[in-house]
């Protein structure tokens, strides 16, 4: 059994580098390859049979470079594609977002009162909803469509007025008054990079749950359990996207610092 093969993580923009940072920090010794789907971007817009069909062609991409997981850094992704994946490549070990980042709200939350921020794909599926409800029976679960912000992290646009004044139309209702919300869970991998906003906005009580650490520790589980852990040496990242190259690499480092302001990126078609 190969260890040193790689591990793959996909996301349909620059979003889930949030993701492969987790991971890099607690593998360090693990070999990442890195997709982001920018030429169809944003998938939280797009019909379910879309988005499976995306990540199948993302899937089979990553089976031809060898890899011995499949990390869907997108939760859209992971909502709509988890049942087709198992279907077609029932071989593949494949770990998503939502279900470890649904348990860390339901274990985090002081009084259960949960708001899910995600695209209008991932609050449609339910899919966060069912996973927190299966942890946490007694949790109120309010899934709030936030479609703007993925397009404001991928502009650079995190802080400032305009992030300010999206936050408070999405999300500014839900934590104020009697029987306000008490944790926040990002579900999206691009939404991280809006937690200083998030906290001007919204105050110090909400908890923010990322998802990006709890999917790093299940994987690192999950590689133990099957054998498949990289034992030690020095792990990296290659970088692949489906257009621009260029504004991906001038955009990454926003969200993976170690990789420097102009990491190479290889353009590729699915």
């Amino acid at each position: 059994m190969n260890c040193t093969r790689p591990i793959g993580v996909f996301d349909s923009g620059v979003g889930g580098l949030t993701v492969a940072a987790a991971l890099h920090r607690r593998l360090p010794a693990e070999t990442l390859l890195y997709l982001g789907d920018v030429a169809r971007l944003p998938y939280g817009t797009k019909a379910p049979q879309t988005i499976i069909q995306y990540v199948l062609r993302a899937a089979a991409f990553f089976r031809s470079q060898d890899i011995k997981m499949l990390v869907l850094a997108c939760n859209t992704a992971s909502a709509h594609a988890a049942a087709a994946l198992a279907q077609h490549f029932p071989d593949l070990l494949v770990l998503g977002v939502i279900d470890a980042g649904a348990e860390q709200a339901a274990a985090l939350s002081p009084g259960g009162r949960i708001v899910v921020a995600a695209t209008e794909g991932t609050c449609r599926s339910g899919a966060f909803d069912r996973a927190i409800a299966a942890q946490r029976p007694t949790a109120a679960i309010t899934p709030v469509p936030c479609p703007l912000f993925v397009a404001m992290v991928e502009e650079g646009l995190t802080e400032g007025p305009i992030a300010e004044a999206m936050i408070r139309q999405y999300l500014a209702e839900h934590f104020q008054g009697d029987g306000a919300a008490d944790c926040l869970v990002l579900g999206c991998t691009h939404f991280p990079l809006l937690a200083p906003s998030l906290r001007k906005v919204l105050g110090p009580i909400p908890v923010l749950v990322d998802c990006a650490q709890a999917v790093a520790e299940r994987a690192a589980l999950m590689l133990a359990q099957k054998g498949l852990a990289a034992g030690s040496g020095k792990g990296g990242i290659h970088l692949y996207t489906t257009d621009a190259p260029a504004r991906f690499s001038a955009t990454a480092g926003a969200f993976f610092p170690g990789l420097g302001t102009a990491p190479p990126v290889e353009l590729i078609d699915l």
